[in-house]
């Protein structure tokens, strides 16, 4: 493969044992990567760019566009990118440097200003977003415009002696170069219940694939981004490094961390490095050493297999169970049921005057909303007598979105109209109170969903007019309040959305609409700003709501002919396989 950067400064080669790409949301941030058992855009081999060194004949414009296109080279610490500098410029931006993303590569650097053996260059260009030094990439959408400052040498070349931010400024590449050189990786880290992994997901850079592991594990030690910074908490203590680069002998890695580790819970430790190191295929177990002394946690052996801590899965310990596979729906009679095969099996009659029923992670409850959506119901779903009763009314012209559970009993509800929310939360006993902190108060809020492992929530706001899919993160202050914000979009090539699920921890199942669609329908939206997916084909009439598990298939509510239906599959496993709408009912449901 190869590619003109520029004045064709780099020469690419793919290198069969490298990393895949990582994609960069034009409007949103990474918040996680892909789930770790789908790891493939990890293996795919990786385009590798060889730097062109400077030419003594080249003008100013074209030394600012040499460094520029050399810039994208993290081999041997941008090696050649310092050789566009003057002497006396000392410019590091270290091994995983702040960035400033653009669309396309600057072609056409302007002299501004030449004479007496100085130069101004300018350059312009519409900056997507910033990736920080913790791996944490950012939507700032805005015109670029800065200016560098070069000087003739003793030698009469030209060489740059100032950069845009001085000796501490960061690299500015195109989306494409960060396509090819930086991968997006999930780190894990624990929920507040310190049982349940949290993914977060960076851009790392790369250099070739044998020094990814120590690069991943490093980022691991490092602790969260900024973006889940005191959502999330590490078992490893302040202080713990690694002793020296992983080793892989065959496919066991053995991580030697320093003896600050001996303060940390084994098991943690290990469960965390389990599911980090799970995501790169030439490691199938690892050994842990503390201090140079092999330790293990109870009951494993010396070398432990990377899919161990089944427990610990971001989707919970039985995402694949039949827990997460019995949907519930409203039937035609009115009565809440469980689906099987085509038919709702009624287990309450309380639904008929609920829309949207969500049941409880424990099945002791459910909750769900008026027809006209301004109150919020809840009833026990396994008996005819319970009453519904009415936790909370909206104000005048406020509606609530659809229930959403944690998994520790927690329900949650956004009360909004077109000016502004509050989110509500009931926690298990407890009446409900709004949010201390709510990132969207300002906002029109159309979907609320909680993720499985209790830290992330995604929604569908109304931003300059249009539905747009987001996710923020949840934060438990010592006092017991909760900061909810950080919201940020996922992409942008969806647009209109109607309705959201968790499939599974780095996957959302959206109804919406994509640019090139006409219609509302079923797509997959990876949290890590990859492509969306369209789901089945075949009509779906009217599609309303959507609902989905992992290992189990996506359900869409829709309206079709003036009946309301339960559309699945015909072959679950098959993206594109066909959709079934022959189940009369409506507002299909997984429990947590």
């Amino acid at each position: 493969m190869n590619r003109l950067l520029g004045l064709t400064m780099l020469c690419a080669a793919v290198l069969v044992s490298g990393t895949g790409c990582a994609g960069v949301p034009s409007g949103g941030q990474v918040v996680a990567g892909m789930p770790a058992e789908r790891a493939e855009r990890v293996d795919d081999p990786y385009v590798r760019l060889i730097p062109v060194e400077p030419d003594a004949d080249w003008g100013p414009a074209e030394i600012v566009s040499g460094f520029l296109a050399a810039s994208a080279s993290f081999d041997d610490d941008h090696r050649v990118a310092k050789q566009y500098l003057g002497a006396k410029t000392r410019w590091d931006p270290g091994p995983r440097p702040f960035v400033t993303v653009l669309t396309d590569r600057i072609v056409a650097p302007q002299v501004v200003q030449a004479e007496g053996g100085q130069a101004t260059v300018r350059i312009t260009g519409q900056q997507l977003g910033t990736i920080t030094s913790d791996g944490q990439y950012t939507a700032a959408p805005k015109d670029l415009d800065v200016t560098f400052q070069l000087a003739r040498s003793p030698q009469g070349v030209w060489r740059i002696t100032g950069l845009p931010g001085g000796d501490k400024a960061g690299l500015i590449l195109t989306k494409d170069d960060v396509e090819r050189a930086m991968r997006t990786v999930n780190l894990y880290f624990f929920a507040p219940d310190r049982h349940t992994l949290v993914p977060n997901g960076i851009f790392l850079p790369v250099v070739n694939r044998q020094t990814l592991p120590t690069q991943l594990v490093r980022a691991l030690l490092s602790g969260p981004t900024s973006w889940l910074n005191g959502a999330v908490r590490s078992a490893f203590p302040d202080g713990t490094e690694l002793r020296g680069p992983v080793d892989i002998d065959n496919d066991v890695a053995t991580v030697d961390l320093t003896a600050a580790a001996r303060g940390g819970n084994v098991e943690r430790m290990s469960a965390q490095l389990g599911w980090t190191l799970r995501q790169l295929s030439e490691i199938q177990r690892w050994r842990l050493r503390i201090d140079g002394e092999t330790v293990t946690a109870d009951g494993m052996d010396a070398t432990q297999s990377v899919y161990a801590w089944a427990e610990n899965s971001p989707d919970g310990p039985d995402a694949k169970g039949k827990g997460h596979q019995n949907a519930y729906v409203v039937g035609e009679t009115g009565a809440l049921g469980t689906l099987r095969g085509d038919r709702a099996h009624p287990v309450a009659a309380t639904a008929g005057s609920l829309a949207r029923p969500a049941v409880s992670p424990d099945y002791g409850e459910v909750a769900g909303l008026s027809q006209a959506r301004d109150q919020l119901i809840v009833a026990s779903p396994v008996t005819n007598a319970a009453v519904p009763r009415v936790l909370l009314n909206a104000h005048d012209e406020a509606v609530f979105t659809a229930p959403s559970w944690s998994p520790d009993g927690t329900l949650w509800t956004v009360e909004s109209t077109s000016e502004g929310s509050d989110l509500w939360v009931r926690r298990p006993g407890r009446t409900p109170v709004r949010a201390a902190h709510w990132g969207l108060s300002g906002r029109e809020v159309l979907a609320f969903h909680i993720a499985r492992d209790g830290v992330r929530a995604a929604v569908i706001v109304r931003i300059d007019g249009r539905p747009q899919v987001q996710i923020g993160r949840i934060a438990h202050a010592p006092d017991g309040s909760l900061d909810v914000g950080a919201f940020l979009p996922v992409s942008s090539e969806l647009q209109d959305a109607v309705d959201i699920a968790w499939r599974d921890y780095g996957t959302l199942a959206v109804l919406g609409r994509a640019k090139r669609d006409s219609q509302t329908l079923p797509f997959l939206m990876p949290v890590s700003g990859s492509a969306i997916t369209s789901l089945g084909v075949g009509s779906l009439g009217e599609p309303e709501t959507i609902t989905a598990a992992p290992g189990a298939p996506v359900l869409i509510g829709t309206r079709a002919v003036g009946e309301q239906k339960i559309c699945r599959q015909r072959s679950p496993a098959n993206t594109y396989s066909p959709w079934i709408c022959s189940t009369a009912g409506r507002d299909p449901h997984y429990p947590r």
